[in-house]
């Protein structure tokens, strides 16, 4: 008879990771603290002593995932930039179940603080007036995925809740997608140039 396995300990780590499955593949709307315990196979209750707050942690978390994002410094500050908004939407396209959150949510914890530090890193870089350049990156990237989103089929259906979820097309968008983020970012990058 095998041996068997000791449980996998639950960790914040763990059910961050459970959570963006369940609403990657399912929808936001079917998260649940029931179904994100059965996910995890402990009863939901235990979810709690790893985020206090239940379900409203769980929202703040998701949220400060998909919008910590770091990128390198770049040689000049239009590179840094265009660095951090690539990263940014590579982000928000990896977990569109959970896009409404990043839409909705301040910037809290690592967000908060990966945001002063692209702040910062253009600031050094001789960018003027960098907390509003990073606030329009910031509203440009997420428009941008946000309509991504939309013209992809990836939303989450506006139905009622037996209506299938129908999950993204993991892997990114299409080339015109792309070309057309490409176009938008050199436009902003270009506005904030002269501003």
């Amino acid at each position: 008879m095998p041996a068997k396995r000791p449980p996998i300990p639950l960790s914040r780590e763990r059910i961050i990771e459970a959570a963006l499955h369940i609403a990657d593949s399912q929808g936001l709307r079917r998260l649940t603290m029931r179904r994100l315990g059965d996910a995890l196979q402990v009863e939901a209750m235990a979810i709690y002593h790893h985020l206090p707050r239940g379900k409203d942690a769980l929202m703040d978390a998701l949220a400060e995932h998909v919008t910590t994002v770091h990128a390198e410094p770049g040689e000049s500050w239009q590179d840094s930039a265009r660095a951090w908004c690539r990263a940014s939407r590579a982000a928000l396209r990896e977990h569109p179940g959970v896009l409404a959150l990043a839409l909705t949510k301040p910037p809290k914890g690592r967000a908060a603080i990966a945001v002063r530090e692209q702040t910062d890193q253009l600031a050094e870089a001789g960018l003027a007036d960098a907390a509003r350049a990073v606030r329009a990156m910031r509203a440009y990237v997420f428009g941008a995925v946000a309509v991504e989103v939309q013209q992809s089929g990836w939303a989450e259906p506006a139905g009622d809740d037996d209506e299938p979820w129908r999950p993204p097309s993991r892997g990114g968008g299409s080339a015109a997608a792309d070309d057309d983020f490409e176009l938008g970012l050199s436009a902003l990058l270009a506005g904030l140039d002269g501003a």
